[in-house]
């Protein structure tokens, strides 16, 4: 954590998770692909389309491969042999015929979404932020260097903002809870004010009027405003490199 914010990163959070995301894929396609453990795990769980996609990144075919053909032969178990059930019927003689009720392919529907709605990646990635969360908010109330370092950065995304101030509920008093909010507020509508400010000169370099006149930072703004309101800043070098 210290390290993150020492770097000013654009959004400590945002660094910090794609970091430990990376490092997940790897272990995946490394070491870790033939340990019991976390083939049962895959298995169970698999990749969502983003972590797929991460792992065809990393050029392993066929250890990509392995884990998917693994975690298929698990889900073509819990498959049901009738989506609606032993004693579901989609068809009636038509003198007898009447609409099913639409909510008995409910419980289907349900286990179609558990079974696609899983990814080891994002739950271990998720464990990992659940600790900086705590790191974070013990640094920030109890070491004065700490929550300078933080009044000094760029601040947090949103939907990290949001995540950080929703672990404060818990682990703050009221008087802190409302520092901390109050200090996300005025870091996230200052770095904002800044990328909006770039994002309109980049946009005013498309007129004629303006040719010759130097881009400075305005040619990643959209980049990096698009960043600040939705997530997915990936490193401190997006800020050295802005």
């Amino acid at each position: 954590m210290w390290e993150v914010m020492e770097q000013q990163a654009e959004c400590p959070f945002c660094t910090l998770y794609h970091r430990v995301e990376q490092t997940e894929a790897e272990n995946c396609l490394g070491g870790s692909l033939m340990e019991p453990a976390v083939r049962m795990r895959v298995n169970a769980l698999g990749f969502c389309e983003k972590h797929h996609q991460l792992l065809s990144a990393q050029k392993d075919r066929l250890g990509h491969a392995l884990l998917t053909d693994s975690h298929c032969k698990e889900i073509l178990q819990k498959l049901p042999n009738r989506a609606y059930g032993a004693s579901g019927k989609f068809r009636r003689p038509f003198l007898f015929w009447k609409p099913l009720s639409n909510s008995r392919a409910e419980p289907f529907i349900g286990q179609l979404e558990a079974l696609s709605g899983s990814c080891i990646v994002c739950d271990n990635v998720n464990q990992h932020l659940q600790r900086y969360y705590h790191t974070f908010l013990h640094l920030w109330k109890c070491d004065p260097a700490f929550a300078a370092l933080w009044d000094a950065s760029r601040g947090p995304c949103i939907p990290h903002g949001a995540e950080l101030l929703r672990h404060g509920q818990k682990h703050l008093s009221s008087p802190e809870l409302e520092a901390l909010a109050d200090s996300v507020l005025s870091l996230l509508k200052a770095a904002l004010a800044l990328e909006e400010a770039e994002l309109a000169y980049f946009t005013q370099q498309f007129d004629y009027r303006n040719q010759g006149r130097p881009w400075g930072k305005s040619k990643t703004a959209l980049e990096r405003t698009v960043r600040r309101l939705r997530g997915g800043f990936q490193d401190v070098e997006e800020k050295q490199t802005s």
